[in-house]
């Protein structure tokens, strides 16, 4: 027996056992995730953007949305979104430019539909996605009217949220922006 029949043989087997352990890893890698269907995808494809593409059918105003607010919201934004433990919503003074800005949504925040789009994915904190649509326009238009932008009885729906002008709509580079010339 040659010298290079042991070394081939012993290289086979660690390749074997190497092989077998992979087979053996893969079968016991954990199953994450589970399959979904066209209906539960649905449920979940809730982008809005800024031209108000994604809005769905409802309405509200700050009137029915003050109630929401205090059901759903001031025990951590405060009364008014004043703030408390979370962040402070409205009542904002300085603008962003000053040393200590307030980030508002009157003073920061650049598209209402935003507004709209953050509440219905993310409140209210303990069951999120839960609002329905009524709710959702009903609690951005009361987060509008406690920043001093829309009247109390003003209706929040697909066809006017979008065209209200935000204060700071400028005051963003968007991220598909040219780069300037170097």
């Amino acid at each position: 027996m040659s010298m290079r029949e042991p070394r081939a043989l012993a290289a086979g087997l660690l390749l074997a056992w190497a092989g077998s352990a992979a087979a053996a890893e893969a079968l016991q890698a954990p199953r994450l995730g589970r399959p979904v269907d066209a209906q539960e995808v649905a449920r979940w494809d809730l982008s809005v953007f800024p031209d108000g593409r994604g809005l769905p059918a409802g309405h509200g105003n700050a009137v029915e949305g003050a109630a929401l607010f205090r059901r759903h919201c001031a025990a951590c934004h405060g009364a008014g979104g004043r703030g408390a433990s979370a962040e402070e919503l409205a009542g904002g003074t300085e603008p962003l430019t000053s040393p200590t800005p307030d980030k508002t949504i009157g003073l920061y925040w650049p598209y209402a539909t935003t507004i709209f789009d953050f509440v219905r994915r993310a409140k209210p904190m303990t069951a999120p996605g839960t609002l329905s649509a009524d709710e959702v326009y009903a609690l951005t238009a009361y987060l509008l009217y406690a920043n001093g932008l829309l009247g109390e009885t003003d209706e929040m729906d697909a066809r006017n949220l979008p065209k209200l002008r935000m204060p700071n709509r400028d005051g963003f580079i968007g991220i598909d922006a040219p780069l300037p010339p170097r």
